[in-house]
């Protein structure tokens, strides 16, 4: 009788920790972050094929994306797939690009800057020019020369975007917090 008390006892001592465990981990993976494993070699160097990332899924719900930083979204084209490219361009900017050198035109350079972009290793020449809407952003992959991205699809509504690249947690020898993060105008 002792023994059948003790199993009962460890039975829901067992199912409240379980419960209790879902309801921390579930809303953290639905509401704040998100696992994304790399597929393809469009950011090489930057990210790898197979490397597992975590997406900070709350940023864009309190501050807009910003430029070069390295998001996740849904492919406008199929919403099923998920593609991980860099911002490039922003809502109302225009993205000229001439040869492998991108210019940007907004209200605060009327005139255009050229897009430091010393992170892209592989280029590719492109002649394409493409004004941005109102939550509507210009995305391409760090190896130009094999990433499908708005230069030939068009921009990603905010609405698309799930997330911005937080961690990288494997391989481990590449651990990183903010990882493909560059300083550039």
């Amino acid at each position: 009788m002792e023994e059948e008390k003790s199993n009962k006892q460890s039975f829901w001592e067992l199912a409240r920790f379980a419960l209790m465990a879902i309801a921390i981990v579930v809303p953290i993976r639905i509401f704040i972050a998100q696992p994304f494993i790399v597929s393809g070699s469009s950011m090489v160097p930057t990210f790898e094929d197979g490397q597992y990332l975590i997406i900070d899924e709350i940023s864009y719900r309190l501050n807009d994306p910003k430029r070069n930083d390295v998001v996740v979204f849904r492919y406008p084209n199929d919403q099923e797939k998920f593609f991980i490219k860099r911002i490039i361009g922003l809502p109302n900017e225009t993205v000229d690009i001439k040869g492998d050198v991108v210019i940007i035109f907004n209200t605060e350079y009327p005139s255009g800057f050229i897009l430091d972009q010393s992170y892209v290793k592989n280029t590719i020449d492109n002649n394409v020019r493409y004004e941005l809407k109102n939550n509507e952003y210009f995305v391409m992959g760090d190896n130009r020369s094999a990433s499908s991205d708005s230069r030939y699809w068009g921009a990603v509504s905010k609405k698309l975007l799930i997330g911005k690249v937080f961690l990288r947690l494997l391989p481990i020898s590449k651990i990183d917090i903010l990882p493909g993060s560059y300083s550039l105008k």
